[in-house]
């Protein structure tokens, strides 16, 4: 750029075709300068995605990355003015090569466990639509910004919590209602048949329970997006719970054990079930605390917890956690296997739990990352409550991890 030349600010169009002359882009003023009239601050926010897509569409190849060459060269030569317009010169760099780690704005985020990723265009110049595209043959995916909507997050705790609670109030009606051991024995289960009880096994599931439920609020806590996380979470786990209402309500199986003490007709009147209700609802259901209840077979709310959990870490933490993969998944299966040791419930409603839970997750997080269900009128009509929490979030949500907290303030706190 000419010394004689005025801020790049204050370019015209005229100025940006004498660049594009100097630079050896005659081909491309007409259609830069004159058709589309692009000043000095619009040719130093251009984007390569603006060169291929439309209104400009250039065909050439090379053409695209030799301009796209010169632009960055008069990027970094005004960074103070991309600076000033919101940018960062860091954040346009794209290249053969990877990035150093001080090449990004905030090096303490992880992508999926790397310090960095590449990227062709600023975060404030992408649309919801423009977050993947294909570049050198690859196909990269961008940082941009996701709307935590913390109302929905509150609404989707709420739902959850209704659910349970809702949950914990059939239990004490399928408790009633559960058959007499003496006219309906245990019904002959493979597994139950073939593997001795261990007493303390189902304390140990739910052991495995907590610590995999510790793992995932660490996660949780740590996770950028902690707010749409949390929201899914509790999004399918009160739908999961909620099918598993009626699948215990309108079938009551006989107990899988002999060693379970139960007898029906145990709370008489309305209150005595609330209470009841409450009591399994404080205690989370757990045996742990104190609760004990017969008829909650088909499926097992236990194993539903234990996978969803396994599955939620598994998903949101990077690929090179080696470790904590193994660990949730290893969790996950001995807390399966000591329920069933423990002769707590039928091997089909471990196995039905699984099935729903891994199902559920799956399709819920294909939809939410393809978004096929925004081109599907009957997607958003059978799944109007996935459509309403994900309507705002565009594509996968990259695992980035921050300090929840404000450090300075933290130490001061400290410091006192």
């Amino acid at each position: 750029m000419a010394v004689s030349q005025p801020s790049i600010r204050r370019w015209t169009t005229k100025h940006v075709a004498k660049w594009l002359k100097e630079e050896g882009f005659s081909d491309y003023v007409d259609l830069l300068c004159n058709r589309h009239r692009l000043d000095g601050t619009s040719i130093l926010t251009l984007t390569e995605y603006d060169l291929r897509s439309p209104p400009l569409e250039l065909k050439v190849l090379g053409d695209i990355k030799r301009l796209m060459v010169s632009i960055r060269k008069l990027q970094k030569q005004n960074s103070d003015v991309l600076e000033e317009l919101g940018y960062t010169y860091e954040g346009w760099l794209s290249g053969s090569g990877a990035h150093s780690p001080n090449s990004i704005q905030g090096s303490d985020w992880l992508y999926n466990g790397d310090p960095a990723r590449d990227s062709d265009e600023p975060v404030a110049s992408l649309s919801a639509d423009q977050y993947h595209q294909y570049t050198n043959g690859k196909y990269k995916q961008h940082t941009r910004r996701l709307d935590p909507e913390y109302w929905k997050t509150i609404l989707s705790s709420v739902y959850v919590v209704f659910v349970f609670g809702f949950t914990s109030f059939v239990m004490v009606i399928v408790h009633e209602r559960v058959p007499d051991m003496q006219t309906y024995p245990p019904l002959p289960d493979i597994f139950l048949d073939s593997v001795p009880r261990i007493p303390w096994a189902f304390a140990m599931a739910e052991a495995c329970g907590v610590v995999l439920c510790n793992i995932w609020l660490l996660v949780l806590l740590l996770h950028k997006h902690r707010s749409i996380l949390l929201r899914r979470l509790c999004s399918l786990m009160g739908t999961v719970f909620m099918l598993r209402c009626i699948t215990m309500f309108v079938t009551s199986l006989s107990v899988p054990g002999q060693h379970l003490q139960c007898s029906g007709k145990l709370n008489s009147d309305m209150w005595a079930k609330l209470k009841r209700a409450v009591a399994i609802w404080s205690g989370f259901g757990m045996t742990l605390t104190g609760v004990h209840t017969c008829g909650d077979y088909m499926f097992s709310g236990h194993t539903v917890v234990l996978t969803m959990l396994n599955f939620f870490v598994t998903e949101y933490t990077p690929r090179g956690w080696n470790f904590i993969h193994t660990l949730s998944w290893v969790l996950n299966l001995f807390g399966i296997f000591f329920i069933l040791a423990a002769h707590e419930h039928y091997s089909i409603d471990v196995f039905i739990a699984f099935y729903i839970t891994t199902r559920l997750f799956l399709y819920y997080h294909t939809l939410a990352n393809t978004r096929a269900y925004q081109q599907s009128r009957r997607a958003r009509i059978w799944f109007p409550m996935f459509s309403f929490f994900e309507c705002n979030v565009n594509g996968p949500v990259p695992n980035e991890y921050c300090w929840p907290f404000s450090k300075p303030f933290m130490l001061k706190r400290l410091i006192g």
